[in-house]
């Protein structure tokens, strides 16, 4: 019989190494354009702000520039009206009047319509692009889908607002208290497509914020605000005469586009991917943006 060797913490037997002579290492294989492109990867700031702030101007620029239908977004109106009678669900006057005549509670939500829209999303897209880099790209593509299915939308189903209805008793609520809650109403409906309601890009991007939100944040308090963000939109939206409720059921279908968009590029939801970038080499956009420069 052989001889047996202990090892205890006293004693070490040596093992050699098994010998690697005459055995080539396999070369890792390269990754193609695509996986790189479709790799998530740190995020640049000044590329961000660029992206955000040009992607918004387009977006902008071809919401105001589709065609005020104003026929067909009345007849529209009346036909989403007519529906929601059938479902029992068409409470939006209801709630109309009512928060109406709370003056402190409808002021509120004519800035909350004006402002949260904007402050709440961008202030999920920093937190996500400080805290959880490895996310953001495929975040900001669920917004990004979101947004361009929503400006189909527009071109294609002209809608009114409630507010805008001819027969009907709703309350334009910036109109009557004065006050910059709606860019389709005062001086600055001038500015503003007013017959692009159908989808609610309000509901849209708070429902975005709130799952981004529920699903990456750890504190129990914040999830919950999360949740509760996207629901008191839909009361602010329905109460300001801004949208129906099936609105926002269409702004829902964006959102889920937009995830299903985000998820087919990147391979898995975007809280599923890691939180920090595994790739931190040069994005292979930029490496063919400059070899483009050296050649001219």
């Amino acid at each position: 019989m052989g001889e047996a060797s202990v090892t205890t913490l006293e004693t070490r037997t040596d093992v050699p190494a098994p010998s690697t002579a005459g055995v080539e290492a396999r070369p890792v294989p390269e990754r193609t354009l695509l996986e790189r492109l479709r790799s998530p990867r740190r995020p640049r700031i000044w590329f961000e702000i660029l992206l955000i702030a040009i992607s918004y101007w387009t977006y902008s620029l071809i919401r105001n520039a589709v065609p005020e239908q104003k026929a067909a977004a009345l007849a529209n109106a009346d036909w989403i009206w007519n529906v929601e009678r059938d479902l029992g669900i068409a409470v939006e006057q209801t709630v109309n009047h009512a928060v109406n005549s709370v003056t402190w509670l409808i002021v509120g939500m004519n800035y909350y319509y004006a402002t949260l829209h904007f402050v709440v999303t961008i202030g999920v897209l920093v937190w996500i692009y400080r805290f959880h880099p490895g996310r953001y790209a495929a975040t900001r593509l669920v917004i990004f889908a979101t947004t361009g299915v929503a400006l189909v939308g527009y071109f294609f189903y002209p809608l009114a607002p409630p507010r805008l209805m001819n027969g009907q008793d709703f309350i334009d609520t910036v109109l009557v208290h004065h006050t910059w809650g709606s860019m389709a109403s005062g001086n600055l409906k001038n500015m503003s497509n007013q017959y692009a309601a159908m989808p609610s890009m309000h509901i849209g991007w708070s429902l975005w914020c709130g799952l981004t939100i529920f699903a990456v944040a750890s504190a129990p308090w914040a999830r919950i605000l999360g949740l509760l963000y996207p629901t008191a939109t839909l009361v602010v939206i329905v109460a300001t005469a801004n949208h129906f409720w099936l609105d926002a059921v269409g702004g829902m279908i964006c959102l889920a586009f937009g995830y299903a968009v985000s998820r087919s590029w990147y391979g898995a939801m975007p809280h599923r991917l890691p939180r920090h970038p595994e790739h931190t080499d040069r994005h292979p956009a930029a490496a063919l943006l400059n070899r483009f420069r050296a050649r001219a």
